[in-house]
């Protein structure tokens, strides 16, 4: 029926919060896509070489997944083909480790690719750790014309114009379906008879660019790639790389490989040219950039709310944060507490309704963490609590 497919580096923690969520969506998926569909489900991670004790700390916590240890880091490409060697459902959810799905995500997508013979895959609506629309939910082909206006700023400046920002899609509406060329690779979920004829994701890119790439070949195969504004999930970034002059350089050099693959003519050479010089001055850009950090003067103040026996779990735990009872409007930050009172889709909702852009962590039922994420720039805040 469905096979995820998780490719996870040194996040165990932020897993720990995604396999909570799958595990609520399998078990809710009946209401769409029937019985059936959680017991013929399957969930497998790859490790590709975690030093942090990964897949120690996650198999007894989650005996329903398959875990893949690798003995190097393949890369991200490599790491998902070999998991899809060995999965067998009708479709294939390739998920980031730091992503959070609300309860109805696989019901949902499982309707609109059973309704919609001529998708070959489908992303959705993301969000980030202080529920913060992503543009990168729904992107066009990075044509030479489209990378240039990314890469100018021309992009950023008109970013509802449908000549000037088709990188990210601007002129279509985030609350609407629409047909869209690139799905992102954090959740990209792909008919597995498409994938069949496609093949899976090409190994020659490490990481990024893969998944524009395999968007490009569904397409040329003759399957539209589609965007959901339901469901939307929570896509914490910047946790399994940072935001560095490492990433500069990967992510650009993908790109050119992308560019090299798939686009001929004079007009080629230019392009390559372009994103050479950008990977220059980006990178130059990135290294002289100080990070500012401002003196604390107190505690940051904590304010919970959720599943009330979670709440009182965590406030014993909590020792670097001063947990207040006023009310969310005095704290500094919420921390959302997932359980029976409180799901993972009311969280994201709550999270969408921030307009004070408060710092959100959150907790899982039955987890041994809190995470949260407050910028693609620098990792996320874990909080461990003791067993």
């Amino acid at each position: 029926m469905l096979s995820v497919v998780i490719v996870n580096y040194n996040v165990k923690y932020f897993l720990e919060q995604c396999l909570c969520s799958v595990k609520k969506a399998m078990e809710s998926s009946g209401t769409h896509a029937g019985p059936d569909f959680q017991a013929q489900a399957e969930v497998l991670v790859v490790d590709n070489h975690s030093s942090d004790g990964s897949i120690d700390y996650l198999q007894s916590r989650f005996p329903f997944v398959r875990f893949i240890a690798n003995t190097e880091n393949t890369g991200f490409a490599r790491a998902n083909n070999q998991a899809l060697q060995q999965c067998r459902g009708k479709y294939i959810l390739f998920l980031n480790p730091d992503t959070i799905l609300p309860e109805d995500a696989f019901g949902l997508c499982f309707s609109f690719m059973e309704a919609h013979p001529d998708a070959g895959a489908l992303g959705v609506r993301m969000i980030d750790g202080s529920g913060r629309y992503l543009p990168e939910s729904k992107r066009g082909f990075p044509a030479p014309w489209v990378s240039f206006c990314k890469m100018s700023g021309l992009t950023k400046l008109f970013p509802h114009s449908k000549l000037l920002a088709r990188y990210y899609l601007g002129h279509l509406s985030p609350a609407a379906t629409h047909p869209v060329d690139v799905l992102s690779g954090a959740f990209m979920w792909v008919r597995k008879a498409v994938l069949d004829k496609t093949g899976g994701f090409d190994e020659r890119f490490f990481m990024y660019a893969e998944d524009i790439d395999l968007s490009y070949r569904i397409q040329q195969s003759g399957y539209h790639n589609y965007y959901l504004p339901t469901p939307t999930i929570i896509h914490f970034k910047g946790e399994s790389t940072r935001r560095d002059v490492r990433y500069v350089r990967l992510f650009y050099t993908a790109m050119i490989q992308f560019v090299q693959k798939h686009f001929t003519g004079p007009g080629a050479w230019f392009y390559v040219a372009l994103l050479r010089s950008f990977i220059y001055l980006k990178s130059i850009g990135t290294e002289s950039r100080k990070e500012m950090k401002g003196k604390a003067t107190s505690l940051p103040t904590s304010y919970i709310t959720g599943n009330v026996e979670n709440v009182v779990h965590i406030i014993k735990k909590i020792g670097n944060k001063r947990i207040i009872e006023g009310g969310p409007d005095s704290a500094d930050e919420l921390i959302y507490a997932e359980g029976l009172q409180y799901s993972f889709k009311d969280i994201i909702a709550a999270m969408q309704n921030n307009p004070a852009q408060k710092k959100i962590r959150i907790h899982a039922a039955g987890s041994n963490s809190i995470v949260g994420s407050d910028s693609k720039n620098i990792l996320g805040e874990i909080i461990i609590l003791d067993n």
